[in-house]
């Protein structure tokens, strides 16, 4: 087969599976598991094989025109150049794993059939926007993965959470969507094409008349389905869906596809200097808004929810400072290390029975009960803090670099090939991702190590749960993971070829100024950590403080019997021996509700729009209603004075068409007189 016709595949095969997995899921129960796993593992395999032809060189590119529009053309068009070929092998990867994964973690669900069709179609969906070429049919698979988000979400719909959840997800993205497809209309109408060649080709040769305004529309699209500020709190609520599907949204797919949106489109972004500082704002408050949010967590997985929020901010930021390979570098290894921390976490959850760290941390020796989840999700932890020689620093230290240069002034945006040298990058935009992303490696690494203290060093007197040994595929998952998570940094010096030859290596000093925050940040929360679990080993026995003000953690409903025992009253009782809390002080309440985003957007969006909605349906029953009712009141009153008029007797017409005569006779008397004075 050609590239062209191996590439093709690579989508079509997981779309092909969701189909068959619907129609065969109820008659055919046997085929739901086969459908589900082995065409999202051909198509990883065909992607693997696509990323080895294509080989960082030239890119791959092919187009049919579809059906004539009369005004810009839509192509069903391929465009495959090196990180196009890499993001897809990861997406394949997480994908098959996810769904091999879920094999275990949902074996005993009634809705898996539907449930595994859907991933597999948000793999379809996500893999035609990595290599499409044109922006409408990658429009197409952008909305295709918000409407599955929004079932796989609610997987769960029993539960109030997860119907929030599902509906938060799907309206704050949405809003995102709205001045995107502008964005995307208005981009078309200056490069006269929704070819992303013709649309580079327009940028480089000064045919964008409007990049400020295309950008900031385009921006807001990337904000909603990258979770980045403002637009990013429907993330840490989609965790009331099933943890394999936490995996895949925030390792491989939805996510990453606005950050590799920017970086297909970079030359857009970087013909206006502003859209380029006000990306980097978005990633700053990004960055260390969400650090401080997850530090404050007592949902393991809400943690790893704001971890991906501040991780996607270093790729926005990396973008902002004008180095896409940089970004894709830290899409590439932070989608290996996140897809191997949420499903670790899946296990721990099946092992302790509950999400709460705060209950997990009164339990002793889940450590050992869990052994592949603990080593496997340590090193996971350490890659999430940037400690060498794990792959998140390679990727992160690579962010900060390309920051440094930028502050310095000695960023350009070159790109490579036919698009030439874009100009420098705004040494604001510079100074504000380095410092940033400096305050974030600090938070990273307490909030990881705080994670991982509390989860499995629990000093309670509560013995850890044995549910029984975790199926194979779910813990041979972790270790296949644990490979590119603890190996992929050796990548980086072949890298560059694949990245329009960008350098990927880490500089010296924001290699020692991260991995010394890193170590610190891991050191103060250790200290903490000590210093609260003496204090409430001093406690009495049972005097436990509750915060009045603290949300009860939300477990997961899953089709696992054995986490009912667990979720006990206090499962999300705050824990004395916190070290966030300690750490945070005053910041810690509103971090752990997110900073009252959520109350800020009810109160300036929620509210007024729900107060209209009341004015508009008042004046629709009692206006508008009132007229028609009116109106048919009017002729029904008319109509029943006709009836009783209608008396069949004979005398009566006379005399009413006599006295009738008599008026008119009368009548035209006196007009006749009026007119004749």
């Amino acid at each position: 087969m050609t590239t062209t016709t191996t590439a093709v595949l690579v989508p079509l095969l997981p779309f092909l599976g969701a189909a068959f997995g619907l129609l065969l899921g109820r008659r055919a129960p046997g085929f739901v598991r086969p459908l589900a796993v082995l065409p999202t593992l051909a198509a990883a395999v065909l992607a693997v094989v696509v990323a080895a032809r294509q080989g960082g060189g030239a890119a791959v590119d092919a187009a049919t025109q579809l059906a004539p529009t009369g005004s810009v053309p839509i192509e069903l068009a391929l465009h495959i150049d090196g990180f196009a070929a890499l993001v897809a092998v990861l997406v394949g990867v997480v994908a098959t794993c996810v769904q091999l994964y879920s094999t275990g973690y949902l074996r005993d669900d009634p809705r898996y059939s539907s449930y595994a069709a859907l991933v597999s179609l948000f793999t379809s969906a996500m893999l035609l926007v990595v290599y499409s070429g044109d922006l409408m049919v990658l429009l197409v698979g952008w909305e295709i993965m918000g409407i599955c988000s929004y079932f796989l979400v609610g997987h769960y719909w029993e539960t109030e959470a997860a119907r929030s959840a599902s509906l938060k997800a799907f309206l704050v993205t949405k809003l995102g969507d709205v001045p995107f497809l502008f964005g995307l209309f208005a981009l078309a109408a200056d490069a006269g094409t929704f070819r992303i060649t013709g649309v580079l080709n327009a940028v480089t040769s000064g045919d964008l008349h409007h990049p400020t305004l295309i950008a900031l529309l385009l921006l807001a699209g990337v904000a909603g389905k990258s979770a980045q500020f403002p637009l990013h709190t429907w993330l840490p609520d989609a965790m009331a869906g099933p943890t394999p599907v936490s995996a895949l949204i925030h390792a491989a797919t939805m996510v990453a596809a606005g950050v590799y949106f920017i970086a297909r489109l970079l030359p857009v972004f970087a013909a206006s200097a502003a859209a380029l500082v006000v990306l980097a704002v978005m990633a700053a408050v990004t960055m260390v808004g969400s650090a401080l949010a997850a530090l404050a967590q007592d949902d393991i997985k809400r943690v790893l929810a704001y971890s991906t929020v501040g991780q996607l901010g270093y790729m926005t930021g990396a973008l902002a400072v004008g180095d896409r390979g940089a970004a894709v570098f830290h899409l590439l290894s932070h989608g290996a290390f996140k897809a191997l921390l949420f499903l670790g976490a899946g296990v721990i959850i099946h092992a302790a029975g509950t999400n709460s760290l705060a209950a997990m941390s009164r339990m002793r020796g889940l450590s050992k009960r869990i052994p592949d989840a603990f080593w496997t999700v340590t090193v996971a932890l350490l890659a999430l803090a940037a400690i060498p020689p794990f792959a998140g620093f390679f990727s992160k230290e690579a962010v900060l670099g390309a920051a440094e240069h930028a502050a310095v002034g000695e960023a350009h945006l070159a790109l490579g090939g036919a698009h030439g040298d874009l100009g420098s990058v705004p040494t604001a935009a510079g100074w504000t991702v380095l410092i940033a992303g400096l305050l974030t490696a600090l938070l990273t690494a307490a909030y990881a190590t705080r994670l991982w203290l509390l989860a499995f060093f629990g000093r309670g007197p509560q013995e850890a749960p044995d549910h029984g040994k975790q199926p194979f595929a779910m813990n041979a998952v972790l270790w296949v993971l644990f490979i590119p998570t603890a190996a992929f940094g050796i990548a980086a010096p072949v890298l560059p070829d694949w990245f329009d030859g960008n350098a990927l290596t880490p500089t010296l000093v924001t290699s020692v100024l991260g991995t010394g925050l890193a170590l610190a940040g891991a050191l103060i929360m250790y200290g903490a950590w000590r210093h609260t679990t003496a204090a409430a080993a001093r406690r009495p026995i049972g005097a436990v403080a509750v915060d009045p003000d603290a949300a009860p953690a939300v477990s997961e409903e899953e089709a696992i019997a054995t986490h009912a025992a667990a979720y006990g009253d206090n499962a999300g009782a705050p824990d004395p021996a916190d070290p966030g809390r300690l750490l945070l002080g005053p910041l810690h309440a509103p971090a752990t509700c997110g900073f009252h985003l959520d109350a800020a957007y009810t109160a300036l969006f929620v509210r007024p729009v729900r107060a209209a909605a009341r004015i508009v349906r008042f004046l629709d029953r009692e206006v508008v209603d009132t007229y028609v009712h009116g109106a048919g009141t009017g002729a029904r009153w008319l109509g029943s004075a006709v009836r009783r008029a209608q008396t069949g007797n004979v005398q009566t017409y006379l005399g009413a068409l006599l006295a009738g005569s008599l008026v008119l006779a009368v009548a035209a008397v006196l007009v006749a007189t009026g007119t004749g004075a």
